[in-house]
């Protein structure tokens, strides 16, 4: 089972960015989907976007046009380039295949 490892969470003030990163062991070029979710606090995981081993991507409507995912099949990793973040964007982001990753907190300050 591959083994997930997000990173690259943290404080930002509205308007900001920040990359996350989900190294991932055992090879994620046969995975067809990579996906990110996020959690708010007292609201239910939500898909914010997914990558095929294509490169075909899918974005939740709240971050089209501000975060873009990617996968590096030759390194194993996926990643979230998150721009223009906002309060609502508060959460702690998982990196998803065939597993869950831990999750990184990702804290927009207004």
């Amino acid at each position: 089972q591959v083994q997930l490892v997000e990173s690259g969470g943290g404080l930002v003030q509205a308007g900001g960015s920040l990359r996350l990163s989900c190294a991932a062991s055992g090879g994620i070029f046969s995975i067809s989907v990579m996906s990110w979710y996020r959690q708010a606090p007292g609201k239910q995981r939500e898909l914010v976007a997914s990558v095929t081993r294509g490169g075909s991507t899918n974005y939740a409507d709240s971050v089209k046009g501000r975060f873009t995912i990617s996968r590096d099949n030759a390194n194993d990793t996926i990643y979230l380039r998150m721009n223009t973040l906002k309060p609502e964007d508060t959460a702690v982001y998982y990196c998803v295949s065939t597993s869950w990753g831990q999750g990184t907190q990702v804290t927009v300050s207004s």
